[in-house]
Formats: structure tokens, C-alpha cells, sequence
């Protein structure tokens, strides 16, 4: 199978993720002030964190997509999980937003963000068993290190959140920013 379809139906999805985080955010009726932006800087900062993630992902998907050669079934279906989890992101973004302070909704968006993770290191390793040993991708990927400390650190952060939401909120950061810069493992073997 080719590629093209999954490759356009998940950009559709993470649009459309982007779209409705961005719907959650409310205009202030209250006053005509910047004061009254001050309650929704919480909400403000989960958005930015999550548009962050998709980005991520969606850049770190574009690449794999990019290298391999076909699809298969069981790629597809990983695909779909992890888009999945994606697309609860908007849920646990506007409820940590609004309960930053609250231990369940950071857990519960440090869980989807471990979700994802996994989901798309199956999605990985779903892509490496079609395309085989010898692929662009498997001597792309390696070890995948900086995947599998995101992961440890996705459940650190969630650890934490029961002694300070800060902390965990502190763990997704850093991994968000650990993955800010996009992965060039893939770009250099390419280009090699």
C-alpha cells in the first residue's frame, strides 16, 4: 500500500487537534483590560505546551512518512493508536489549563503524553518490521535514545505531580524541549 493516504488523513487529524485546542481558548468578557487576560495565562501556557507537542509529533511523523516506501496493516492501525492519543490532547489541555494546581489533570496529561510516546514508538517499530533491517529508517532510528529517556521522563513527571504539579509540569517541559530541536538522525542518514 502507499503511503499517501496516511500521511494526509494524519495531518487532517492534527489539524483539526490544533484547531479545537485553540477553540478552548476564551475571550475575557469581563473588562476590556489586560487584567482580565491574567485568570487565562494558565490556559494560555497548557495551549502553548501541547501546540508544542503536536508540532513535535507532527514534524517527527513527516520525517518517518517521508523515508519509507509503503504501509502495511498493522502500520496502520499503530498509526491510528497514536492518533489516538493525540486526540486527546485538547481534553487534558484545557483541563490542566483550568486545574494547573490540581494533581488529577496533570497526571492525566502527563498519561496521555506517556501514551503517545508509546503509541509512537510502536508506530516506529511497526514501520521498522515493514521496510526491514537494512531500511533508511533502521539506520535512521538506532537506539532511539531521546525516545526512550522522553518516556522514563513521562513517568517521572507523573511520579512527581503527587509532590508538586510543578514538577511534573517541569518534566513535560523539559521533554518538550529535549524534542523542540527537530531530530536530524533521520535528515542525515538521507542526505548520507
Amino acid at each position: 500500500m502507499t503511503k499517501n493516504r496516511l500521511e494526509a488523513f494524519s495531518d487532517g487529524v492534527l489539524a483539526i487537534v490544533i484547531t479545537i485546542m485553540v477553540l478552548e481558548l476564551k475571550v475575557p468578557h469581563e473588562t476590556n483590560t489586560l487584567e482580565a487576560l491574567k485568570p487565562l495565562l494558565p490556559v494560555f501556557l497548557s495551549y502553548i505546551l501541547s501546540f508544542i507537542y503536536v508540532g513535535i509529533y507532527w514534524n517527527n511523523h513527516h520525517h518517518l512518512i517521508h523515508i519509507i516506501k509503503h504501509v502495511n496493516g498493522s502500520v496502520l492501525w499503530c498509526n491510528l493508536h497514536l492518533l489516538f492519543w493525540l486526540s486527546l490532547f485538547p481534553f487534558v489541555t484545557s483541563w490542566m489549563g483550568e486545574s494547573y494546581t490540581s494533581i488529577y489533570p496533570v497526571v492525566l496529561y502527563g498519561l496521555i503524553l506517556l501514551m503517545a510516546a508509546l503509541a509512537y514508538y510502536f508506530l516506529v517499530q511497526a514501520l521498522l518490521k515493514a521496510e526491514g533491517e537494512n531500511s533508511i529508517l533502521a539506520k535512521s532510528v538506532g537506539k532511539d535514545f531521546k525516545g526512550k529517556i522522553s518516556i522514563l521522563f513521562y513517568v517521572v513527571g507523573i511520579a512527581l505531580t503527587f509532590v508538586s504539579t510543578w514538577l511534573g509540569i517541569a518534566c513535560y517541559v523539559l521533554v518538550a524541549g529535549v524534542w523542540f530541536i527537530p531530530d536530524k538522525r533521520i535528515e542525515k542518514t538521507v542526505e548520507k
